[in-house]
């Protein structure tokens, strides 16, 4: 409430507006400030009325009791009230800018740490780790083996990214380009810039044919909404229940470990990344999200969630986003295999994944 004025000049209003008139030695602005009190608030919002529009009848108005001083006295009050209300109304706004600080700092500590997380800066590098130059040759090597075996398809836009005179080219097929322009920041010398496909197998996306929707119940099988991939965890219990006659392919199953990133839906909730964790069961994958299948001996999965939530690297994510509205934006799989990654080695990225989670239980308990 607390819409409260003394009128500037003559003329009509609404029904919504309760007009007084004065009568004896009164200041208006004395009646002013003693209806914007906590007692008169208090009395107005017990006794409203109506939801989508609040109201306060006349009689409420005209039986309120109103202490009167002299009129001299009121006068002071009103010069007193002047004179506190700027300082009472800046330190109303650095209350709200506090309290609205204390709730963003969580998460704004979470991406800050992150960002030193995959810029090399959150744990101390080993010179006997192997590095991720001999990693990506290991990786390399893998996927050369699985694509002669036909178990996976060889990438047709596949990346190298190498250093040469200070600068960073990416070469592709026979077309090698400088790419220092989008390179957000140097790594440690025993990092590698790559694209993502550098380190995936596979990507694949399920269905969302029309499902009965609730929880699916033991023995049935359910399909993963968008929710069901939050930050850094699994939602399980986030599904609905498939038709009995939905033909389910092995591609589409949620196992232990997998990766996966919402593709589609609010741009809010597109670019989500999680690792599964434990052995859901009867689970297929939506159409509107992705399993980023990787080498699950020379990829820690767990890293590359930490890195691709980080500020720098949602950019990456951001920028991939087709879509005008906000509440329907698309990230196609080809573009998720673009996206930039820094990649440190494999004993590193472990290191990295446990400083992030000790520092992460910590910051959940603060208080504020």
């Amino acid at each position: 409430m607390l819409k409260i004025l003394v009128a500037p000049d003559c003329g009509i209003c609404t029904p919504e507006i309760v007009p007084f008139k004065m009568l004896g030695k009164l200041d208006p602005e004395y009646i002013v400030a003693f209806l914007k009190c906590p007692y008169v608030d208090g009395v107005i919002n017990s006794v409203t009325y109506g939801v989508k529009m609040p109201r306060v009848g006349t009689e409420t108005m005209t039986e309120l009791l109103v202490p009167i001083p002299p009129l001299s006295e009121q006068r002071r009050i009103v010069e007193k009230l002047n004179e506190v209300t700027p300082f009472t109304d800046s330190y109303a706004e650095a209350y709200v800018r506090t309290a609205e600080l204390n709730q963003q700092f969580p998460d704004l500590l979470k991406k800050s740490i992150l960002q030193e997380a995959v810029q090399g800066k959150l744990v101390p590098q080993n010179p006997d780790d192997e590095p991720a130059s001999a990693l990506l040759e290991r990786i390399r090597a893998e996927k050369e083996q699985l694509i002669k075996a036909g178990k996976i398809k060889r990438d047709k836009h596949e990346s190298i990214i190498f250093r040469s005179d200070n600068s960073h080219y990416e070469k592709r097929g026979s077309k090698e380009e400088n790419i220092d322009e989008i390179i957000p920041f140097e790594l440690p010398d025993s990092w590698e810039w790559i694209r993502l496909s550098e380190i995936l197998t596979s990507t694949d996306a399920g269905k969302s044919p029309q499902c009965e929707n609730r929880p699916r119940n033991n023995g049935e099988w359910g399909v993963i909404k968008t929710t069901a991939i939050q930050d850094g965890y699994f939602l399980a219990e986030e599904n609905k229940v498939l038709p009995l006659n939905f033909n389910i392919q092995e591609s589409m199953v949620v196992h232990h470990g997998d990766l996966l990133i919402t593709r589609a839906g609010p741009r809010n909730r597109t670019g989500v990344i999680c690792v599964v964790d434990g052995e859901p069961e009867y689970l297929i994958l939506s159409d509107k999200t992705v399993r980023l299948s990787y080498l699950r001996d020379l990829v820690n999965p767990y890293y590359v969630m930490t890195a691709l939530s980080s500020p720098a690297m949602q950019y990456f994510v951001i920028d991939a986003m087709t879509g005008m509205a906000a509440s329907q934006v698309n990230i196609s799989q080809e573009k998720m295999k673009t996206f930039l990654l820094p990649l440190p080695p494999l004993n590193e990225q472990q290191r990295i994944v446990d400083e992030v989670g000790k520092i992460f239980v910590r910051i959940d308990k603060l208080n504020f």
